[in-house]
C-alpha cells in the first residue's frame, strides 16, 4: 500500500471502530435508506445518527443525495466505488500468501 492509501485505509478503519457506524453502514449494505427508515431501524437518535453519517461521508464510505422531488429527503447509499477499491486493497493486503518465512533475529536467528 502506498501513502495515500494507507491514510485512506486508517481513515475507514477509524469510521467503522465505532458499533454505531458499523452498524449504520451493515444497514446501508442492504440498500439506500434514509434518515426516518435508519432511524426506525436502528434506534439512534436524529443527531447522533446524522453525527455518524458524515463521518462515513468523509471516510468516503458513504454517499449522500437528495430527493428530486421533495429536497428535504435526504437517501445514503454505500459509495460503491470506494468500497470496492478498498476491498481489493485488503483483499491483497491480508492475503495469507504474502506471509514471508525467514530466519529469526536475535539468538535464534543465529542457529539458522
Amino acid at each position: 500500500m502506498n501513502e495515500h492509501e494507507l491514510t485512506q485505509t486508517t481513515a475507514v478503519f477509524k469510521a467503522l471502530s465505532d458499533p454505531n457506524r458499523l452498524r449504520i453502514f451493515a444497514e446501508l449494505m442492504s440498500g439506500d435508506s434514509c434518515n426516518c427508515e435508519l432511524n426506525d431501524n436502528l434506534g439512534l437518535a436524529p443527531n447522533l445518527l446524522s453525527h455518524h453519517l458524515k463521518v462515513l461521508e468523509r471516510a468516503g464510505l458513504v454517499q449522500a443525495r437528495r430527493d428530486v422531488i421533495d429536497g428535504r429527503w435526504i437517501y445514503y447509499t454505500v459509495n460503491r466505488d470506494n468500497l470496492t477499491d478498498l476491498y481489493q486493497q485488503l483483499s491483497s493486503f491480508f492475503n495469507p500468501t504474502r506471509i514471508q518465512t525467514r530466519p529469526a533475529c536475535g539468538p535464534e536467528g543465529s542457529l539458522a
